[in-house]
């Protein structure tokens, strides 16, 4: 019964393992998941909403605004009005107000014409809102180089390992050799430990590997936002189909197309800030005196009409406010030309780059087809006995060397076409 059930659980846990190791993994996949699961991302909604709430709020304007206020006062000294009348006229009493005075007000106000200050305000929030966005597009496209340099080395990783398992095999078979060279005479026990110290190094070589791996994965899945197995099938891109034509299209141009569009509405604004208000008001309130300023009783009152008001006094700084913006929007230029020629002169080094990698993968194969020649041809003279197993294990090092160094080229030759698909965003 005990065996059946582990039985059981080991066969759950193959097919698990099985089933992780089937996966396949894409760059593009872990690119988009990368992003999707960037923290900054939320910002967006947040962008949005504030840019809603804002323009809601400016669009208030329009409504009645209302204020009440109220004031009690003494005055030193009040209004009298002394008439000199002729001779047989009746004296004349003319009241005096008294020197407290009391009022409260309600004014209700109403905007006609704000001189499309709303307007240019939404305008300016709309512009604003959508230079945001593009910051944050800048800032989670950053975050596509990382990804890749994580992806690539996991494939550097993972095709060292293979290659490791390769090497292990053929020291093996050579310390399976080497032990019949001891039999038969013509090596020693000294010529079979050459073999084990080669084996154990290569131990730690995958340890290291295997260490490196574990890492890269890791570091991939926060950056995933799930978890990733160094048993799953990371998929080399395909080179021939990421070749491109250097056209830019970085989210950084778009991001100063923006800050322009921002920086105009300020024309706008600025323009709203100068013309004058037209409103209408009403007012009502409760006082002694009222209107009638020598009526010492309280009593109610109201008012009402148009209003203009102007402030001119931003003429004085217009011009210079103009030029700020004018100042502005040609520092967004330097910094949109600086950019551009930045990546004009990296464009041609990575292009260099690619070619570098793609002619010096072209002898790969063949130094590896010589080195295997004569790593063979060592083996032979070792069983001849005309050549040590110290040199043997040279060639064989060597031999692991050159295999390892096409890998390095392959992973290079791909990761130099990403940073170009990166530098020019295609």
């Amino acid at each position: 019964m005990r065996l059946k059930i582990f039985l059981f659980f080991a066969a759950l846990i193959w097919l698990n393992s099985s089933l992780v190791s089937s996966q396949v993994i894409t760059l593009d996949e872990i690119q988009k998941k990368a992003e999707s699961n960037y923290p900054a991302v939320a910002q967006y909604d947040i962008i949005e909403k504030t840019k809603d709430f804002s323009i809601s709020n400016a669009n208030r304007a329009f409504l009645p605004q209302g204020t009440l206020s109220a004031q009690a006062t003494w005055q030193s000294d009040v209004t009298h009005i002394d008439i000199d009348l002729p001779e047989g006229m009746p004296p004349l009493e003319i009241p005096v107000p008294d020197q407290d005075q009391y009022r409260v007000v309600a004014e209700l106000n109403q905007l006609i014409w704000d001189g499309g200050n709303v307007s240019a305000q939404k305008k300016s929030l709309k512009a604003n809102a959508e230079l945001e966005k593009k910051q944050l597009e800048t800032e989670i496209y950053a975050l596509r180089e990382r990804v890749n340099n994580l992806y690539f080395g996991i494939l550097l990783m993972k095709g060292n390992l293979q290659q490791q398992e390769i090497l292990e095999s053929e020291l093996q078979r050579n310390y399976k050799n080497v032990q019949t060279f001891v039999q038969n005479g013509v090596a020693n026990e000294a010529d079979l430990s050459v073999v084990k110290v080669e084996q154990l190094k290569t131990g730690q070589q995958r340890i290291q590997l295997e260490s490196t791996l574990d890492a890269y994965v890791r570091m991939l899945s926060v950056l995933a936002g799930e978890s990733l197995d160094k048993d799953m099938t990371f998929t080399k891109p395909d080179p021939d189909a990421e070749l491109m034509s250097p056209s830019i299209n970085r989210p950084e141009l778009k991001m100063f197309d923006a800050q322009e569009v921002a920086i105009e509405s300020q024309r706008s604004l600025l323009k709203a800030r100068n013309m004058p208000k037209l409103g209408a008001f009403a007012q009502g309130g409760y006082g002694k005196p009222g209107l009638n300023m020598f009526d010492t009783d309280f009593s109610p009152y109201f008012s009402g009409g148009i209003r203009l008001t102007w402030n001119f006094s931003n003429l004085y700084t217009l011009n210079n406010d103009k030029k700020k913006i004018d100042l502005q929007r040609q520092k967004v230029n330097i910094q949109r030309e600086t950019f551009l020629y930045n990546l004009n002169t990296q464009i041609p080094q990575q292009e260099m780059e690619i070619e570098k990698y793609r002619r010096t993968m072209t002898d790969d194969n063949e130094i590896i087809r010589h080195q295997t020649l004569i790593r063979e041809a060592a083996e032979v003279k070792v069983e001849n006995g005309t050549l040590t197993v110290s040199d043997l294990m040279k060639e064989i090092n060597t031999e692991e060397a050159v295999k390892q160094a096409k890998r390095l080229h392959e992973i290079q030759y791909l990761m130099s076409i990403y940073s170009l698909k990166h530098t020019i965003n295609q």
